[in-house]
């Protein structure tokens, strides 16, 4: 297996998520620090927009516009032009808050939601993925979804894969041209690992941020692991691919007391490593 060693970005943020490479920033959410941020190759942060219902999941559509996802009021907001707009309001068809999202190239979004209540520690049930579309159309299109976290779609956009992070797994379905998921797989049974955010890679992989154990894990369909970094004790949080060769994998950390995060610690950083494939551009 091979181990990659991380190198300092950039910090002072409560809890990151959400990463997106695009026109060669990093773009993430500062989930409890209630702003998105772009972040140069040199580490230089610019605060792009506030949302106060905690942002998480990014998605660049096809017209340049940026959705958000607005977690606690279960919306999707669209900033554009230096405007932010409502893009769709999911609070009739979803109960808790929502989190990490993916944008297919035709705009379709799929949105993970909790499904239980998370912060006031109620007891764990499965979820569901909702479909957003363009023409505003908004259905389940995957249940029993056990917390659904990071998300991507592979560039042919023909499978769409997903980690469930409390039962130790990343899933896989094939995706329809309509947008719906069908034939529903097991793409990584992953042990003792809790996946939170995903992204891909170039020839298939995906890399894994492993929450409670620290570590990032390149999984391969099938479940074999190829590659890890060790954060040393921190939370692996979020990554994903970029760079200019699409080689640098930025990884989210969580340096510090979960319970420190709500009382607005500033306990985050991005941290970086050179790895040897590229990634596919998902999420």
């Amino acid at each position: 297996m091979k181990e990659y060693t991380t190198s300092f970005l950039a910090d002072d943020f409560v809890f990151l998520e959400g990463p997106r490479w695009h026109d060669g920033r990093l773009w993430l959410s500062d989930m409890f620090g209630a702003t998105v941020y772009a972040v140069s190759p040199d580490g230089a942060k610019e605060a792009v927009v506030e949302l106060p219902n905690r942002p998480s999941g990014l998605n660049f559509m096809p017209d340049g516009s940026l959705v958000i996802v607005s977690m606690a009021d279960r919306k999707l907001m669209r900033w554009h032009g230096g405007e932010l707009t409502e893009y769709a309001d999911l609070s009739a068809n979803l109960a808790y808050d929502i989190n990490d999202s993916v944008c297919a190239s035709n705009g379709d979004i799929y949105v993970g939601t909790f499904g239980y209540d998370v912060f006031a520690h109620e007891d764990p049930k499965p979820a569901t993925l909702t479909l957003v579309k363009a023409d505003g159309t908004v259905k389940t299109v995957a249940e029993d979804i056990h917390f659904p976290n990071g998300v991507v779609i592979t560039p042919d956009g023909k499978t769409l894969i997903i980690a469930e992070t409390f039962v130790n797994k990343v899933t896989a379905f094939d995706r329809a041209e309509d947008g719906t998921l069908s034939n529903r797989r097991v793409f990584a049974d992953l042990g003792d690992y809790t996946p939170d955010g995903i992204c891909l890679d170039q020839e298939g992989a995906v890399w894994v941020s492993a929450f409670e154990q620290g570590e990032f894990i390149r999984v391969h369909d099938g479940g074999e692991i190829s590659a890890k970094i060790d954060t040393g004790g921190r939370r692996a949080v979020a990554c994903n691919l970029g760079g200019d060769d699409g080689k640098t994998l930025f990884c989210l950390i969580y340096d510090g007391d979960l319970d420190d995060i709500p009382k607005g610690a500033r306990n985050a950083k991005i941290e970086t490593a050179r790895v040897d494939v590229a990634g596919a551009g998902s999420p």
